[in-house]
């Protein structure tokens, strides 16, 4: 790409605490600019955490991960790819939502992300938290089911919370797969664990033939080995990306609502996200990373590290056409 519009500022122009932080030092590109229809990565923010059953804060990681991504730089030091040079790609601004209806937000974040699809981007989202997965897919796979890899420490297959709670963080794949958006058979879970409620979503994963592969598992055959089967499972058709900050362990990501122990590194974290290479990713989220349990930073730089690892993945696709 020579376009130098869609080059994020470098650190070596303007100091990285200086300017107006959007994701990854790129140009802010909202619907009505005249270079929107040009953007073929869209990275988004949803700063809504309305399904949050517990401890709230995801719908201030967007703003977070946005500051912390000025340390992004242009060239991936491992892969060596260069996703700026491959692909267009643009901070399309955050969704808006009603913090006060959770209805009315999933469908200003459908309503939002139909756009994106319908101008040919493929969106990367900071959260928020997993219930704004739903409203993305809603838009990203209204054409067509797709394939999902889910990098979580829970299911989020839950059916009902409260007794009357359908839409919350604990259950947008569930109604995922009802609603028909994901292909029950090209859907992956790795890093579940911690204690459960029961077994009933992971009955639900059984029934439909969904594959979970625990925390042990992952340990014991490592991140090469597991995303090898990951990609196998999701094969060549589009797939959408989730990944849950609380996939890691909160030693290396404490700001998150929900942590549980034993989990991956923050390597371990890096190396799944670069197992991804080679699908055709349609979109991807990063979510739940909540600033008031980690002020540091700390967590929002991994978890715009990890965006980061999809993006360049997305971009590699993008360029192959």
């Amino acid at each position: 790409m020579s376009d130098s519009f869609f080059r994020p500022v470098s650190g070596f122009d303007l100091p990285r605490f200086a300017g107006v932080p959007t994701f990854m030092r790129l140009p802010h590109v909202p619907f009505d600019h005249p270079r929107f229809g040009e953007v073929q990565i869209g990275l988004i923010g949803a700063p809504w955490d309305g399904g949050t059953t517990n401890r709230p804060g995801p719908r201030h990681g967007p703003r977070q991960l946005r500051d912390l991504s000025t340390m992004i730089r242009a060239v991936n030091g491992a892969t060596w790819v260069a996703p700026f040079d491959l692909a267009r790609c643009a901070d399309l601004g955050d969704v808006a939502p009603n913090p006060g209806d959770l209805m009315e937000s999933m469908a200003r974040m459908e309503a939002f992300y139909a756009r994106v699809v319908a101008a040919g981007i493929r969106p990367l989202t900071g959260g928020g938290d997993h219930l704004c997965s739903l409203p993305i897919l809603r838009a990203v796979a209204k054409a067509r089911p797709v394939g999902l890899i889910q990098f979580d420490s829970h299911t989020d297959l839950n059916d009902v919370y409260f007794g009357t709670s359908r839409y919350n963080h604990g259950t947008p794949f569930r109604r995922a797969v009802e609603e028909g958006l994901i292909e029950p058979s090209r859907y992956v879970l790795i890093g579940i664990r911690g204690t459960a409620y029961g077994r009933e979503d992971r009955d639900f994963a059984e029934a439909n033939g969904i594959r979970i592969i625990p925390i042990a598992e992952f340990h014991a055959r490592g991140p090469e080995d597991v995303m090898a089967e990951a990609r196998e499972i999701v094969g060549a058709g589009p797939v959408y990306v989730s990944y849950d900050i609380d996939f890691v362990d909160p030693a290396f990501a404490p700001g998150t609502g929900t942590p549980e122990v034993g989990g991956p590194t923050s390597w371990q974290a890096v190396q799944v996200a670069q197992g991804l290479r080679g699908l055709d990713v349609v979109g991807a989220d990063l979510v739940e990373v909540s600033p008031p349990f980690d002020q540091s930073g700390g967590t929002a730089w991994l978890g715009v590290s990890l965006m980061f690892e999809m993006l360049c993945v997305m971009a590699e696709r993008v360029a192959r056409g």
